[in-house]
């Protein structure tokens, strides 16, 4: 049986020195020409001496014309190699691994950001009022994504990381691939989960072909996306299947969308209470995933669900998302049994009953909640401690200041 405290070999030949893993947040700390400064450095540094077996960054967008939100970081040529270098090398000394999340955000584009409109497998819009109706991709555009995914990559090697991570979860533009919903094409792209897995499939092959042997590639891959007529969990099989003969080194499972956010805090109470939302799932895929280890990411919380997570086999890696904004030592907490839960912080909105009647009351709780944490890490990347007892107040005026009417969207996790 393993623990939390075992190392544990990707089949790429990287070790992880234990079974903990820094999750995916979206850090908003690019500057103006969407690049890294001296703030991602801080903030890695000091996730660095948390105790962690590896860190994953926040998305980092694979084209400028497209992002997520205002501050994502976009990689797409050499540009920033300095830059990068010097946030690759924020782990070093402690010996933990840091991989990049690469990314496009398809339909889920931030207009503020863009300017234009947003592209996607098919020209349908989020089910979010307001949501603008996206351009469908070309076969070309295409393939150019796929291109730009690969040309991420090996800058991310020559700068550094240890790895990426493909973001093929939460209603970004893989997801929306594999998506019957999202995804309506005809052709080679879509029209049978074969052809709707094809896009995905390729992002892999064509990193795993750019990148040298012992250069990790993971992906992030929804369980389900939780709507009628969506990504299934029997669908969701079939791709962990198929992924399993690409050569990839860890696969995180999650799930949800920004129209149905199961990974931002909105399961039911009895979800929560049993912590890892997606462990069952994981349970029923450890043997299509072959020798690929598995990560489970939502909801770990207290040390007791981490270690019966690993000690059954359920899956390899634990991953730890919004505790680390505000607990940046998490790991070391866990493993060095300082504390048997972490403390987790939940923002929401006032005059509950007043706003119930005017907008989608969980909808801004979210994002408020997600504001809140993000606000977290711009303090840690400004030197600060993080603040547990900062307010809704600051929270919307920050929310405000960094992206406008736009705020209140549902924001982008990780």
């Amino acid at each position: 049986m393993n623990s939390l405290h075992d190392p544990l070999t990707l089949p790429c030949g990287q070790v992880l020195p234990n079974r903990i893993m820094k999750a995916a947040l979206s850090e908003a700390l690019g500057d103006a020409r969407n690049s890294p400064d001296g703030r991602l450095e801080r903030l890695y540094t000091t996730w660095g001496r948390g105790g962690y077996g590896l860190l994953i960054t926040g998305n980092v967008m694979v084209d400028r014309t497209q992002l997520g939100e205002p501050g994502n970081i976009v990689i797409e040529d050499e540009r920033d190699l300095d830059a990068l270098a010097r946030w690759a090398k924020t782990t070093e000394d402690a010996g933990v691994p840091i991989w990049v999340q690469l990314n496009h955000p398809g339909r889920q584009s931030n207009p503020l950001a863009l300017g234009h409109t947003p592209v996607a497998p098919s020209q349908v819009p989020l089910n979010i009022p307001g949501a603008a109706t996206p351009r469908e991709l070309t076969p070309g555009e295409i393939e150019d994504i796929i291109e730009r995914f690969a040309t991420a990559a090996t800058v991310c090697e020559t700068a550094g990381f240890d790895g990426v991570q493909i973001h093929g979860a939460h209603g970004y533009l893989v997801a929306q691939f594999l998506s019957p919903l999202a995804n309506r094409r005809d052709d080679d792209w879509g029209g049978d989960p074969q052809r709707r897995m094809r896009f995905v499939l390729e992002v892999v092959r064509r990193i795993r072909a750019r990148v040298s042997p012992g250069f990790a590639v993971g992906i992030k891959l929804n369980s389900a996306d939780f709507q009628r007529g969506g990504f299934t969990e029997g669908e969701s099989r079939g791709v962990i299947a198929a992924l399993a003969q690409e050569g990839l080194d860890l696969i995180e499972v999650s799930g949800g969308s920004y129209e149905s956010p199961a990974m931002m805090g909105s399961a039911a109470a009895s979800t929560r209470a049993r912590e890892a939302y997606f462990l069952e799932y994981a349970r029923t895929v450890r043997g299509l995933a072959g020798t690929v280890p598995l990560a489970v990411t939502g909801g770990f919380r207290s040390r007791t669900a981490m270690d019966e997570a690993i000690h059954a086999g359920e899956c390899d890696v634990v991953g730890i998302g919004r505790p680390t904004a505000t607990t940046t030592d998490a790991a070391d907490v866990i493993l060095a049994r300082r504390a048997d839960t972490l403390t987790t912080h939940q923002l929401r909105s006032g005059m509950r009953s007043v706003l119930g009647k005017l907008v989608d009351i969980t909808a801004l709780d979210g994002v408020l909640d997600l504001g809140w944490h993000t606000d977290q890490l711009h303090r840690v990347g400004a030197g600060l401690e993080p603040d547990p007892n900062r307010g809704r107040l600051a929270t919307t005026v920050a929310l405000l200041r960094r992206n406008g009417r736009g705020s209140f969207r549902r924001k982008r996790g990780g």
